[in-house]
């Protein structure tokens, strides 16, 4: 196959080509050296702090969307046929603020100035998403901003009087939307590309056939979905990744199926490209989702990704597992299923071939006799890593529970089911007393370890509170936990 050499993109309004282009590179680094954009800020280096925060549009479906990411560990090579907008794309004629950050100057939402830039992209987007936010919706967009000076209050208010500052139709982006729709259209040119720089090489497959060859003639090469976690890889223990194939710009992995009574996501869905449809099957899930890291990483970070990385923390093992949700893996044109929970063999180990991916992912839909709920315990409330992450799903007929599958992250290596706990519900009335003797089992399914986000006592602690958590909540307690609908 002839792949193309290079990546083209629009930086603001420009169109750029650029052929020498490393696998490790990042966007940050691009716009800071190379480009001199330094209002897009350079501070943590793992996608906490928000002060790289940067919009990212691409056409899905013929449709432009923006979406806030960091730049810190978004990786250059993926900017592929996207329009990169920086903070200093904002300002009007003659360099007057948009009203997003007149806002903030008005109502004294900066101090030092360094997380700022970040804040203004977060509510940029938000105002270009929602012109007229709650104070819930303000308050889930800037999760992934941090301020240490000012405090929230402020950024709120201008937040608020943003929304009145005129209407998003009326903005730039808007009014050029159609124009750079038309150009990255005339960018797509369904090639695969094929970048190098010194030994360093990333390739980015024209479509997931393409990926399926690319991966038979590279078997050692590293997959990137989001970048959430290998962009980490990168910028804190500065690894050797070479060659990668990236994932996130192939829609084929992007798609998202609903049947009588399966859901199938793509592997390459984000978090949050799947809120509203698993919202709306699984309501529950709401708040859950909501504090999965923040905005700009929800954005990036893909359920698949989530689940072929294995780690014993994360957010979507649990909930996947306790929803009996299967994974589909391709090697060639050859592909096989198996439970979510089959695929975590021990600690850094998962069920996959060389050449092999994860391709999609399918989730029975809920019956009405099956009580659901999700938990997550961590430091902060917002954008922390799970120290226990657990999802209940208990099925009641007749007042006995028939079906029970309880799932948990971060008790052991890998995500996994409390079987004891499960064999204790079973069979039993659908009572506290039962709930109670699962707690009482739990320490024959898990031996939890003591590290830095929280120790073994207290995770075996907070873990069997859970079942008393989710049998008060199933009785009237906290509406979040229903009957399926």
């Amino acid at each position: 196959m002839t792949a193309r050499t290079d990546i083209r993109f629009i930086l603001n309004g420009k169109n750029v080509a650029l052929e020498s282009v490393a696998a490790t590179d990042t966007v940050l680094d691009y716009l800071r050296i190379e480009r001199r954009l330094t209002g897009t800020k350079e501070g943590c280096a793992e996608g906490d702090c928000g002060a790289c925060t940067i919009l990212v549009g691409r056409l899905r479906d013929g449709n432009l969307r923006y979406e806030p990411v960091n730049a810190c560990i978004r990786l250059l090579a993926t900017l592929d046929r996207c329009h990169v907008v920086t903070v200093e794309y904002l300002s009007g004629p003659e360099g007057r603020l948009h009203p997003v950050q007149q806002a903030m100057v008005d109502h004294h939402g900066s101090q030092c100035g360094f997380c700022t830039p970040g804040f203004v992209m977060s509510l940029y987007a938000l105002w270009m998403e929602i012109p007229h936010p709650s104070d819930k919706q303000i308050e889930t967009a800037i999760q992934g901003n941090l301020c240490r000076c000012t405090g929230y209050e402020p950024i709120i208010k201008a937040a608020r009087a943003a929304t009145a500052a005129g209407s998003p139709a009326e903005d730039a982006l808007n009014i050029e939307r159609q124009a750079i729709t038309d150009r990255l259209a005339e960018l797509d040119d369904g090639a695969r590309v094929e970048l190098s720089k010194g030994d360093s090489r990333a390739i980015l497959p024209s479509s997931v056939d393409d990926l399926a060859q690319v991966l038979l003639d590279e078997p050692k090469a590293t997959l990137v979905a989001g970048a959430t976690d290998v962009g980490l890889w990168v910028t804190k223990f500065l690894r050797d990744i070479s060659p990668v194939v990236f994932l996130g710009h192939l829609d084929e992995l992007r798609r998202i199926d609903v049947t009588d009574d399966m859901l199938e996501l793509g592997a390459g869905v984000s978090y949050s490209g799947s809120r509203d449809v698993l919202c709306t099957h699984f309501p529950y899930l709401a708040e859950y989702w909501d504090r999965i890291a923040g905005w700009q990483i929800r954005t990036m970070g893909t359920i698949g990704g989530n689940v072929a990385n294995g780690s014993p923390i994360g957010d979507t093992p649990p909930v996947l597992i306790a929803l009996g949700a299967e994974i589909v893996l391709r090697k060639g044109d050859t592909r096989r299923t198996m439970p979510v929970e089959d695929f975590f063999i021990d600690y850094g180990r998962q069920d996959i071939a060389e050449s092999e991916f994860l391709e999609a992912l399918r989730i029975p839909l809920p019956s009405r006799d099956t009580h659901h709920a999700a938990y997550k315990i961590s430091k902060r409330r917002d954008e922390d890593i799970s120290s226990v992450a657990a999802a209940f799903a208990v099925r009641v007929k007749d007042g006995k529970i028939f079906d029970a599958r309880i799932a948990f992250g971060g008790m052991a290596a890998t995500p996994k089911r409390a079987g004891a706990a499960e064999a204790a519900l079973v069979g039993a009335e659908f009572t506290e007393a039962a709930f109670r003797k699962a707690a009482a089992a739990l320490p024959d399914d898990f031996t939890p370890l003591t590290d830095w986000r929280a120790s073994s006592e207290y995770r075996m602690r907070v873990s069997q509170n859970l079942f008393r958590r989710f049998w008060l909540e199933t009785q009237g307690g906290d509406a979040s936990v229903r009957l399926s609908a």
